[in-house]
């Protein structure tokens, strides 16, 4: 019998194309989304990625415990994938008490109406590279401790630490992915590479000459979103779950990355970009760099596409995005 999966997240980039992989492989899948006056907009990743009639949405919030435990019991998942959060880093700053609640007790209420309602399903949380803030090790493994820098990255550490303490406690099989930066062309435009490409686009048609950047010397570990949901598949598919680092085990700064967008638009970066101080964040994370050999021998996953490759798809995607609104 084909299994049936739960996305809460759906339409965001992880949730398009972990749908996409899933209805692949013959899941049954239904998609979490909240009600939102910006409805016939919000599932254009589901629609860009060519699978938004194939998913089964369900009206749901993280902060509704009662709705929860209500979906659990009628949809009776195989699988539940928590990948809805306030994602944006920037922002947890402005919304501290949103982030907390949503993206750290947010999981809490999935565990509990996971644990309630239907105790054999697998569970996965996505948890963040960020957890590492002012990082401890110079490459981070499963046993680097955490130092969180922001908002964002302490209600992530709840997160993860609520699903290890369900998986303990329960005996739920309940996994943490810890995944590093992963981009695609699904992308929100508020995140630093797809500023860029979006940038890159605007610029190579003519449309404007600069884009305002922060700290250039970051470092991050960056990979695709479609290799990293296939991690997080995997994951679930063990006999027993854990947690696991998903990274590339290769570091860029955000200039190199700035270097490489430019140049697949035959421009140089140093033309076009410029320092904002207004983009510096108030507790800078100046390095990640993944360990992903856990992942590799237990799961038999790597990254198979490269920096280059990446940034390149989105600078050509932005180009044709561009292109079509004019």
């Amino acid at each position: 019998m084909a299994k049936t999966a739960l996305i809460t997240g759906v339409t965001g980039q992880d949730g398009a194309y972990l749908a996409k992989l899933l209805l692949e492989k013959g899941y049954t899948v239904h998609g979490m989304l909240r009600r939102s006056a910006s409805a016939d907009v919000i599932g254009d990743r589901l629609r860009w990625i060519g699978v938004y009639d194939d998913v089964q949405l369900e009206l749901g919030d993280l902060l509704d415990t009662g709705g929860l435990a209500r979906l659990m019991r009628r949809l009776q998942p195989d699988e539940v994938y928590n990948l809805a959060a306030q994602s944006f880093v920037g922002a947890s700053w402005d919304q501290p008490h949103l982030t907390g609640a949503v993206t750290g007790l947010g999981a809490t209420n999935m565990l509990e109406a996971v644990r309630l309602e239907c105790p054999t399903a697998r569970f996965y949380q996505a948890s963040s590279s960020e957890m590492y803030g002012l990082v401890q090790e110079p490459i981070q493994s499963e046993t680097t401790p955490f130092y969180p820098r922001s908002p964002y990255a302490v209600a992530k550490m709840y997160a993860h630490w609520m699903t290890v303490n369900y998986r303990e406690s329960y005996g739920m099989h309940a996994s943490c992915g810890i995944l590093f930066n992963h981009e695609s062309p699904l992308r929100g435009i508020e995140f630093v590479t797809r500023k860029v490409t979006d940038a890159v686009a605007a610029i190579k048609l003519g449309l404007t000459d600069k884009v305002e950047l922060g700290n250039l010397d970051a470092k991050r570990d960056w990979g695709h979103a479609r290799d990293y949901v296939e991690a997080m598949w995997l994951m679930l598919q063990q006999e027993q779950p854990d947690d696991y680092v998903v990274a590339t085990g290769r570091t860029a700064t955000v200039r190199q990355m700035c270097e490489i967008a430019f140049a697949a638009a035959g421009l140089n970066y140093q033309d076009h970009v410029t320092i904002n101080p207004k983009f510096i964040r108030p507790a800078e994370v100046d390095l990640l760099l993944g360990d992903p050999a856990k992942a590799g021998a237990t799961l038999g996953w790597s990254a198979t596409t490269t920096l280059e490759s990446l940034i390149s798809e989105m600078v050509e995607a932005d180009i044709v995005r561009r292109r079509q609104a004019k």
